[in-house]
């Protein structure tokens, strides 16, 4: 039997192999995966190289490289951007009112249910989807575990958020702009 220390190098680096790892060590400089120093350091240390082994830990810690867009890639960013400049130049889609309430009463009750305070005639709002509490700053909006959730102004309402007349709240998929007092 061989002692495991005079075992030959099966694995001996080649010229192609040392080549190849220079060749992503300078991809990863160049990139700014990996520093100049630790470039040139590593460089030296592939040179020297005697097992694919010692290659391979050479960029084995490099982070991946950025993905290379192709033409489709960039042709397909220059619609979506040009797409988005257009829907931006459009006006905005005009929502209905809501009205905040006026009177004594302190807590309003929305839904697509008759009986509440403010019907909402959407299918995607619950059947008691929200309540509208009056408070001493304003009036406070309270979802009531809906399943299509309450948006004020794109934030989602859970125990509650703070509105006021102008602010955008959506109901499930129905959308208003809150008017009032």
């Amino acid at each position: 039997m061989v002692a495991p220390d005079s075992l030959p190098e099966v694995f001996l680096a080649s010229d192609e192999d040392r080549d190849e790892v220079i060749r992503m060590l300078r991809d990863g400089s160049v990139e700014g995966r990996l520093s100049q120093d630790t470039f040139l350091a590593r460089v030296e240390r592939a040179l020297r190289a005697r097992s694919a082994g010692e290659l391979a830990d050479l960029h084995r810690d490099l982070p991946p490289p950025a993905r290379r867009s192709t033409l489709r890639d960039r042709v397909s960013g220059w619609r979506c951007g040009f797409a988005s400049a257009v829907r931006a130049a459009l006006p905005a889609p005009r929502l209905p009112q809501l009205a905040l309430p006026r009177g004594p009463r302190t807590v309003f009750t929305i839904g697509r249910s008759p009986g509440c305070d403010l019907p909402l005639g959407d299918r995607t709002v619950s059947w008691v989807h929200a309540e509208l509490r009056r408070t001493d700053d304003g009036w406070l909006l309270v979802d009531l575990g809906s399943r299509n959730g309450t948006r004020v102004n794109g934030w989602r309402v859970d125990s509650g958020f703070t509105v006021r007349a102008g602010d955008c709240v959506r109901f499930g998929g129905a959308g208003y702009r809150l008017v009032g007092n």
